[in-house]
């Protein structure tokens, strides 16, 4: 139903920022836009919602008071060309719930769930997308042939705003950073 939200003729024209906003829920659900231009996001399959699910709420309980975890919302990564993303889950200022667009400066962690058909966009392109847009860190969670999920962390160099490796986790995630969080991906 999504597909049918976004006139072909809309998939080819550059869309501005007040364009964008003007859009209902519904009609922005299933695409990103990238350089102005609309990009078509599959639903994804339940695997896939349960370990960004599942994911986000170990994160929101261990983030405190402070900051956020939440699934499927846009952040605005620039306005011109206009660059919207909709991470599988964000880490965000929690005083910032009202805010909208989301921004990278509320944005501490964005989290990607690899699926088949995202690899390169997921692996590549998001994480400079991300780096450039000055996100502390980036997380990339790979489905496996096991079934048994591996977590990539990424941390920010501000200098370079390129983002080095940090840890991987094969089914447990046992991060310190941004915060210490303990989360079994590969019970699922």
């Amino acid at each position: 139903m999504a597909a049918e939200t976004v006139a072909p003729v809309r998939m080819h024209a550059r869309i501005s920022a007040e364009q964008y906003d003007s859009w209902s829920e519904e009609r922005c659900a299933g695409i990103e836009i990238v350089d102005g231009k609309v990009v078509a996001s599959p639903s994804a399959s339940k695997r896939h919602s349960r370990l960004a699910r599942v994911l986000a709420n170990a994160l929101d309980a261990a983030a405190g008071t402070d900051w956020n975890a939440d699934t499927d919302f846009d952040v605005r990564l620039r306005d011109l060309p206009l660059t919207n993303r909709r991470p599988d889950v964000v880490v965000y200022r929690a005083e910032t719930i009202d805010l909208a667009p989301t921004r990278p400066e509320h944005v501490l962690l964005v989290v990607e769930v690899v699926a088949p058909g995202s690899e390169t966009t997921d692996r590549v392109v998001k994480v400079d997308q991300y780096a450039k847009a000055g996100i502390p860190f980036y997380w990339r969670v790979e489905q496996a042939a096991t079934d048994v999920p591996i977590t990539y962390t990424y941390v920010l160099d501000p200098a370079t705003k390129a983002y080095r490796d940090g840890e991987m986790f094969t089914g447990t995630v046992k991060a310190t950073a941004p915060f210490s969080v303990s989360v079994d991906l590969g019970a699922l």
